[in-house]
């Protein structure tokens, strides 16, 4: 099994270390789509994993979810959260025995999800202590540091329901000076590129294992496809993810590397537990 850069102690000694200043911002991968983000003393949960209620659910099935990369952490020693995300209702996005420990950890803790997954997330987390905030297509929450938005993503059509708000959303994420973007899972569609490319994201934060119709499973981006994506969006910096978690529904990060050095887009490729920092430009 992959064993993180970084776990438990030594992780979470890392991210303490860490100090508020507006001009720095520190990442570090989860595992799977699971980053924490931290910003002047902010410290925002995007897609959290953390759990092997998918090992246990499907152990013995004809769609075994064998774990590739150790947990890092267990969800219930991270606290002093400012939010966490779940883009869409897969367990690896919405797991309640992740996210019913960090409700526990951080009693009313905002989760922002799609506005049509949400009664389905109160049935799966129960009488876990969140504070349900719908963010869809668009939508823009503003705090006076940092603001969430939401947009529309595609796993692997653009579902939405009567309303038009989609089951599947990814995050503009503005801390001060930085701009992030997390995808979720997706596709590439229309409208992408219209949105993002204007922002020049500082950070943007993409699937790579691609879609494989023998998986059984809804797809996302390959290599090849996030990286031209990163490119055509301007991207300053581009990491990949969802990928060494399940043997099944996986791809090394070879392809995307070559693309990214093909196209001249700067990437940098993480181990679970890895922090990278980046400096404001201002």
């Amino acid at each position: 099994m992959i064993q993180p850069l970084q776990k438990d102690d030594a992780l979470l000694n890392d991210i303490s270390s860490v100090p508020a200043d507006e001009s720095r911002l520190d990442v570090w991968w989860l595992g799977q789509s699971g980053f924490l983000i931290k910003w002047n003393g902010y410290a925002f949960l995007l897609d959290p994993y953390l759990s092997d209620s998918l090992t246990e659910k499907y152990a013995g099935t004809d769609k075994p979810h064998v774990r590739m990369t150790e947990r890092c952490i267990s969800p219930s020693r991270l606290t002093d959260l400012a939010l966490v995300t779940a883009s869409h209702l897969h367990t690896d996005h919405l797991d309640a025995q992740t996210l019913i420990p960090i409700a526990k950890a951080n009693p009313g803790l905002p989760i922002f999800l799609p506005a049509p997954i949400i009664p389905e997330a109160k049935a799966r987390l129960g009488e876990a202590d969140l504070a349900y905030l719908e963010l869809n297509d668009g939508d823009c929450y503003l705090e006076r540091e940092w603001s969430i938005e939401g947009m529309a993503a595609a796993h692997n059509e653009l579902k939405t329901d009567e309303l038009g708000r989609h089951h599947c959303i990814g995050f503009i994420l503005r801390c001060g000076a930085f701009t992030i973007y997390h995808s979720g899972d997706t596709l590439w569609h229309d409208g992408l590129i219209e949105t993002l490319r204007p922002l020049a994201c500082d950070l943007m934060l993409l699937p790579i294992n691609g879609h494989r119709l023998e998986r059984r499973v809804s797809g996302n981006l390959n290599g090849t496809e996030a990286a031209a994506l990163a490119k055509a969006c301007r991207a300053q910096l581009v990491v990949p993810c969802h990928y060494d978690m399940f043997t099944f529904n996986t791809e090394t990060p070879a392809e995307f590397t070559q693309a990214c050095e093909r196209l001249s887009q700067p990437f940098q490729l993480m181990q679970c537990g890895e922090r990278i920092t980046l400096s404001s430009k201002e």
